[in-house]
């Protein structure tokens, strides 16, 4: 099978974020010669998986313009091609100071972001100096997962430019969050949703992250989405495979990712249960957090425990040597719009585990749907202390709904996220467009 050049504009292949994961997973077993990334420093500065691909063109001061007075405050990074050191890049930017960092994070984009200024004050651009990249590596496909106006106004630019087939990949449903508050909410988003249905106009192949995401963008931008999630390596996840539903001494609640606003108050009333069932039935389960940063509340409860993050290649083991794994989401009217209908990219990997799963998570939302429909997980809809405790004690108590959700999640991830189908299918839609 000859495979054609790919252009991916905006996300790196790496093993910390869901788009980029599921980026590694679908071009898996490419030739690495006939990928290339053009992106910001921003989504460069660790992680990099270079296994799949090593060509980047770091979009920096020379693309990425601020408009005056703006420009004073614009961290700058540099353009042009970068270098790896077993998976670290060098000369990624151009030195600030932290403080600097601090006051504009922190302040200046909630200010810019509540005045609007955010969707006008920057611009990614055609450099000489990356046309003439785009020339040399002169790819077959424009592939994209623009999450913003600047990256769709970007990836319009270069398929104006390059003039070749465009896919476009939808991770989350940015579109209904991106402009929600603040002065000029109306316009930013009616200006920002005509200019992604152009993008969509432009494509040649849509790609949704769920059947949920494809029905709805079916009834609302009257375009066919075809689904494609992340895919895993089932022989490398089943190393380790849970094969016993006997409950460890001290039982153990896994959850591993990140930490943030919503994501936080979940857990913490996920710990609260805990302690309560704890209470209860006399018991001592635990809840492990294993994230990148230590939650403020953690020490309040004596059955939490916070690990940090391991290795990639680490996780199968991790995963089947707990009781449990949980999924949880925010259940903020927000943040249910942006994560509606998304799918986690861990859960095909909790799924093929053999670990029991826990789904904590809005009606509404496509994992929920996803679990009722083929009884992969216990689900619990309900924002609630009570509902979450009823649910916990339920699977310590019954081993055979243990079992029986277990397996049913291994089956339903052999069978649809398998990566060697799942890429081929991948492979077949490309090169049916080329």
């Amino acid at each position: 099978m000859t495979l054609p050049k790919v252009l991916i504009i905006g996300q790196p292949f790496n093993n910390d974020t869901g788009g980029g994961i599921t980026l590694t997973n679908l071009f898996n077993g490419w030739d690495r010669d006939k990928i290339a990334v053009a992106c910001s420093g921003i989504f460069l500065l660790d992680n990099i998986d270079t296994e799949v691909c090593n060509t980047y063109y770091q979009l920096g001061h020379k693309e990425h313009k601020w408009r005056f007075p703006f420009n004073f405050v614009q961290r700058k990074y540099s353009s042009g091609l970068i270098k790896f050191d077993k998976k670290r890049i060098q000369n990624l930017t151009i030195a600030k100071s932290k403080l600097r960092d601090k006051i504009i994070v922190n302040l200046f984009f909630p200010l810019l972001k509540y005045s609007g200024l955010f969707h006008y004050i920057y611009k990614t651009g055609l450099s000489e100096d990356f046309c003439n990249w785009l020339n040399d590596f002169n790819p077959d496909i424009i592939y994209d997962q623009a999450t913003s106006r600047d990256a769709v106004l970007f990836c319009l630019s270069v398929h104006s430019y390059l003039k070749k087939p465009l896919i476009f990949h939808m991770m989350d449903d940015w579109p209904s969050t991106i402009s929600d508050k603040g002065l000029f909410k109306k316009y930013w988003y009616n200006k920002i949703d005509s200019e992604f249905r152009k993008l969509l106009d432009r494509a040649t192949v849509l790609m949704s992250i769920s059947d949920e995401m494809s029905n709805e963008y079916k009834i609302r931008y009257n375009k066919d989405f075809i689904t494609f999630h992340n895919a895993i390596d089932i022989e490398f996840w089943k190393k380790y495979q849970r094969n016993s539903y006997e409950l460890n001494d001290s039982p153990a609640i896994l959850y591993a990712g990140r930490i943030g606003l919503g994501i936080d108050t979940s857990l913490e009333l996920i710990a609260r249960a805990i302690q309560q069932v704890n209470m209860e039935l006399n018991a001592s389960l635990r809840f492990i957090l294993q994230t990148q940063i230590k939650p403020l509340w953690i020490d309040n409860y004596e059955c939490v425990r916070h690990n940090n993050f391991v290795s990639y290649n680490d996780l199968p083991k991790v995963f089947s040597e707990a009781d449990f794994l949980i999924l949880p989401y925010d259940f903020s009217l927000k943040s249910i719009k942006f994560i509606r209908y998304s799918m986690p990219t861990k859960a095909p990997e909790y799924m093929v585990s053999g670990t029991p799963i826990i789904i904590f998570a809005p009606e509404v939302t496509a994992i929920v749907k996803y679990a009722k429909k083929y009884d992969w997980a216990e689900v619990i809809t309900e924002n609630n202390l009570n509902e979450i405790s009823s649910v916990i004690k339920q699977l310590i108590e019954k081993k055979e709904l243990r079992q029986q959700i277990a397996q049913n999640a291994i089956k339903l991830a052999e069978k649809n996220h398998n990566s060697i189908d799942v890429t081929n299918h991948f492979k077949e839609v490309i090169l049916s467009i080329v």
